[in-house]
């Protein structure tokens, strides 16, 4: 008797306190980046204190969304069960992006073809919607 697989769905991001006006914004298509008000370095990932200088005011700064490709690698294969959601992904482009103002975040590079993608390729954010009220900030080519 065959064994019928279950379809394994993506995790989604887990929103939080500390992270809730992060998913609230990008529902909005609009991305923001904590930045100190003391030192005024962005901080990214959202903390509760600023990495440079240790202060607490940290505030929601809207950020262009506009950068380039730091570095990639393209997924060709899913490795364990955790990753099987992604599936039907495969391939796809998993990327450190350096946004204008300067945060370096990783996301996916979409709307092209994965032997396109390069290092120093301009790129713009775009959102996908990946469950009810979350979209996944994701960049483009521009």
């Amino acid at each position: 008797m065959a064994e019928q697989r279950q379809e394994i769905p993506k995790p989604l991001p887990q929103v939080t306190p500390l992270t809730q006006t992060f998913w609230e914004e990008t529902a909005r298509r609009r991305l923001v980046i904590q930045r100190c008000q003391a030192c005024g370095s962005f901080v990214w990932c959202p903390r509760p204190h600023c990495g440079e200088c240790g202060d607490e005011r940290l505030e929601w700064t809207p950020v262009s969304g506009r950068g380039s490709v730091y570095s990639f690698t393209v997924i060709r294969e899913a490795a364990g069960r955790g990753t099987k959601g992604f599936d039907k992904d495969i391939p796809y482009v998993v990327a450190w992006i350096d946004l204008d103002e300067g945060p370096r975040l990783v996301s996916n590079v979409v709307q092209c073809p994965v032997e396109k993608v390069a290092i120093g390729m301009a790129v713009e954010v775009v959102f996908e919607e990946a469950g009810p009220g979350i979209f996944l900030p994701k960049f483009r080519p521009r």
